[in-house]
């Protein structure tokens, strides 16, 4: 048989086997293909793209969180790291010799993804400094920019009626406490007593609350659950449960059902607290200040990369999607068109490959890429050394990261990997993960790994993929 035989047949024969029997450098990832998974993987070294493994690179699947990559690499790219959002209150009137302001007072929303309580403070601190003692119109909040945004995701979309978590909270450019809720559970008097409610923000919640949590005697186990429900447009929050005669107060958020009312009554009430009446009360608005509006008090975002490293390191999904809101130009944005506009950056690095992103979080599945597209993405960032520095901030090394199921594997892979994991458990399974590894003689390099289910593959836990996933990077780390 001829030496040119020999090898026609191989070849033949290699490219009729399934690509997990072509998984060099990740044969332990490899085994979950076998219980029905579809898997795209690949770890390359960033100094000469030398390929270390792969399975399917270039099979497109739902990254979940992992897109947050994208969104974080598409806004150093647009605005650099000291990049800051800006927030103001405006209005066209005159203040009277009472200090008394003459006509609406408005807050332009500049979609802040972080804007907080302690901003609104500072907002109202600048008014004070101008003598303003009250306001004789309304308090507009102005979010002409984008929100509420339409909901494209099953819990988002449930959360305009009721929501028992924090996360799925609609989207606006004046959002404030990242679209939630938040009241203080303390203990009663003594046991047997209701518990007190708080808001985090002032004395006296914001949003109507039904308190039937009880104070147990010291010792005993805190459990609380809470709802937010919405009934005639209005938010009440109801909370069952315990908690102990000497437990510190547990603070709970849930997401509200409009985030421009939400940030209307917040602030209202604030700068009711601190001495300024508005005699109009408050309303919502999505057309922008008119223009001959002047600024009466302003206040400044974190910077990007703060932004990014919290965006990332505990996978915001609400931070995430207001960034990819805010590339886009345009008023009235959806979800679809800023996704569209990180699939144009995508579009601009080097033999990336086809990307599909409805949102920016991942939440919804129908987001697509694959392990060689993350890896371009990586490689991409890893050569810009202006930007590099803040986007890799925000991954975790799974030896101190403040997301404690990753902290498996050997000490080399706790030690000298850098990652962004993504997870969805419905429709189907998704366990993503990528980012940067560190070899055994400092060279630097980048993997992802995308799993999917689908409906009859069973539950995935992380640990069954983080487990072989260390298996195989350390395996790398040590071979380089």
């Amino acid at each position: 048989m001829s030496r040119q035989f020999i090898i026609l047949l191989a070849a033949f024969l290699l490219a009729g086997m399934p690509c997990t029997l072509l998984a060099a450098g990740f044969d332990h990832v490899k085994r979950l293909a076998d219980r029905g998974f579809a898997i795209s993987a690949q770890a390359q070294l960033l100094d000469n793209n030398k390929i270390l493994g792969e399975i399917d690179a270039e099979r497109q699947l739902s990254p979940a969180s992992v897109s947050k990559l994208y969104i974080a690499a598409a806004a150093l790219d647009r605005w650099g790291p000291q990049h800051r959002f800006k927030t103001r209150l405006v209005s066209r009137g005159w203040v009277d010799a009472n200090g008394v302001l003459q006509g609406d007072l408005v807050l332009e929303g500049g979609g802040d993804p972080a804007l907080v309580s302690k901003d609104l403070w500072q907002l109202i601190q600048g008014l004070r400094q101008q003598g303003i003692t009250g306001v004789n119109g309304q308090l507009v909040i102005s979010q002409w920019r984008f929100g509420p945004v339409e909901c494209i995701t099953t819990d988002r979309c449930d959360s305009r009626s009721h929501s028992s978590n924090s996360y799925d909270a609609l989207l606006s450019s004046a959002a404030v406490n990242y679209g939630n809720w938040c009241v203080n559970v303390l203990p009663g008097a003594k046991a047997g007593t209701p518990a007190r409610v708080m808001s985090c923000d002032i004395l006296t919640p914001l949003v109507e609350v039904k308190n039937r949590v009880k104070t147990m005697i010291a010792g005993e186990p805190t459990r609380l659950n809470a709802e937010r429900v919405t009934r005639d447009g209005a938010d009440t929050l109801v909370i069952d449960g315990s908690i102990a005669l000497n437990r510190s107060p547990h603070s709970v958020y849930r997401s509200s059902s409009d985030p421009g009312h939400q940030a209307g009554l917040t602030l209202i009430a604030m700068l009711e607290q601190a001495g300024v009446e508005v005699s109009g009360g408050y309303t919502t608005s999505d057309t922008p200040p008119p223009s001959s509006s002047r600024q009466l008090a302003s206040v400044d975002s974190e910077t990007l990369q703060t932004l990014l490293l919290r965006t990332l390191n505990y996978s915001n999904n609400f931070m995430a999607d207001i960034l990819s809101l805010n590339l886009v130009e345009q008023p009235r944005v959806s979800l679809k068109q800023a996704g569209r506009e990180i699939e144009r950056f995508a579009e601009s690095l080097p033999n990336h490959g086809p990307l599909t992103l409805y949102s920016g979080s991942g939440l919804t599945t129908e987001n697509r890429t694959s392990a060689k597209g993350v890896n371009k993405l990586l490689e991409a960032m890893y050569r810009r050394a202006a930007l590099f520095p803040s986007f890799v901030a925000g991954m975790q090394t799974p030896t101190n990261g403040p997301m404690r199921f990753i902290r498996r594997g050997s000490d080399i892979f706790q030690h000298h990997v850098m990652i962004k994991t993504g997870t969805l458990n419905q429709p189907y399974a998704v366990r993503a993960m990528g980012g940067y590894f560190r070899t055994r003689t400092g060279r630097w390099g980048s993997f992802s790994v995308l799993v999917n289910g689908n409906g009859k593959t069973p539950y995935l836990s992380w640990s069954q993929v983080l487990d072989p996933l260390a298996e195989d990077l350390t395996a790398m780390i040590l071979d380089n």
